[in-house]
């Protein structure tokens, strides 16, 4: 063998070593998948629909996608996740949350941000659908109110409190619905406060409110307690509806834009284990303990299994309207139903008439993340939704939204904040 091939060989070799040196080993271990950090803190409300953030700390979703320092951070009200979103993690804030659908657009455009200074956000999965209560106090059971609020009309006055979480959030919607629905206008014939949802059990039974909306489990705690009675729960007004996400500030995610997928992928593969009926009452057992809910078992199960005690005689088995975490495309963030939550603060006047929804969307919805990270967790195709709206939607009252035509559906309203006199 001649100098110069045993010099190629050689140098051939050296290659090949340095490259196989360079090159991370185990889960994703190609450098193009590769998370660009190890740590993120996201933060959480002590509601069912956070389970899937607690479930992936829990059985190691997050250290399986290269994430193995993942905080998940318990927030006190949804005032305090926004709060520390604005911070951000490296500020000793969070860089992520569960949330309520609409904030991170009320974030990204400043209208609930200090000196309305905008916080750039970004949505990458859908938590869950259905799963929230419409919960009225023990001293109304005799009006017989149910998925109609009508009966209210009789016993509610000006100074009667109806409480949600947050203002433009999605229990802030459902129970403005839910009256305007009953010919009860939100605004002006009852006052809307707002109540952390781990509050609002205690706040009915001090007797300051009328009615209230929320997750789970604190309307299945009410019924237990014996302080008040479901009216609906909120599938019943929109079958199947969005409800919670997964978001992040926007910086962060373009700062790790592999990470991000990586913690979406995880979340994923909660959502998936989370819906299995063989895991609920392990879930339930999990999210109850005291470092995460502090909430006895009893209180989260039976809705996670669609068991329906409503409190006021009515019981329903196996309902159809539980909470689901990923069938049904639970998990994917559809941009039609972005536009139907942007379109009700629109009615209600937390977002400006001439908000272009469609832009909006466009820069926080970021469905995109989501189907790569659903490939990465190995998310069969036949799972995966074909287009990014879900189409024509209609409510229990017999309105239609149709996410192509959303002045429609607002013209068709006729209790609304905008136009009002």
């Amino acid at each position: 063998m001649t100098l110069h091939r045993r010099q190629a060989i050689a140098a051939t070799a050296a290659l090949f070593a340095a490259a196989r040196a360079t090159t991370p080993r185990g889960a994703f271990a190609q450098s193009a998948t590769t998370p660009e950090v190890r740590k993120a803190t996201l933060g959480y409300i002590a509601l069912t629909d956070a389970a899937p953030l607690i479930i992936a700390k829990e059985k190691g979703f997050f250290a399986k996608h290269g994430m193995p320092e993942v905080e998940v951070s318990k927030q006190a009200s949804w005032g305090a996740t926004r709060d520390n979103l604005v911070l951000g993690g490296g500020a000793g804030g969070i860089d992520g949350a569960h949330i309520l659908t609409p904030l991170p657009y009320l974030m990204h455009t400043g209208r609930v941000t200090q000196n309305n200074q905008p916080v750039a956000m970004a949505i990458l999965a859908r938590l869950n659908t259905n799963g929230q209560g419409l919960s009225v106090a023990e001293k109304h059971k005799g009006t017989g109110v149910r998925l109609d609020a009508a009966p209210l009309k009789r016993v509610l006055t000006a100074e009667s409190k109806v409480a949600m979480t947050f203002r433009g959030g999605t229990h802030d919607l459902w129970i403005r619905y839910w009256l305007a629905a009953g010919g009860i206008d939100p605004d002006r014939e009852v006052q809307t406060i707002v109540v952390p949802p781990p509050q609002m059990v205690a706040n009915m039974k001090v007797g300051t409110m009328d009615a209230f909306c929320v997750g789970e489990p604190w309307n299945d705690q009410l019924v237990n307690q014996k302080i008040g009675f479901t009216a609906a729960v909120t599938g019943e007004l929109w079958r199947d509806h969005p409800e919670k996400s997964f978001a992040m500030r926007a910086d962060w995610v373009a700062a790790n834009p592999h990470a991000a997928e990586a913690l979406t992928a995880a979340v994923i593969e909660a959502q998936r284990w989370c819906d299995a009926d063989a895991n609920r009452q392990e879930m339930c057992t999990i999210i109850g303990r005291r470092a995460w809910f502090n909430v006895p078992v009893a209180d989260i199960i039976d809705r996670t299994r669609g068991n329906i005690d409503y409190g006021d005689g009515r019981k329903v088995e196996n309902s159809p309207l539980l909470m689901k975490f990923w069938r049904d495309h639970a998990s994917y963030p559809f941009r039609s139903h972005e536009a139907w939550f942007l379109t009700e603060d629109i009615r209600w006047g937390v977002l400006p008439e001439n908000t272009d929804t469609a832009k909006l969307i466009g820069e926080v919805n970021r469905e995109g993340i989501w189907r790569a990270a659903a490939a990465r967790a190995g998310v069969p195709n036949a799972e995966m939704p074909s287009g990014t709206s879900r189409g024509r939607e209609t409510f229990f009252d017999g309105k239609v939204f149709d996410p192509e035509n959303p002045a429609a559906y607002l013209a068709s309203l006729s209790i609304k904040k905008i136009g009002a006199a």
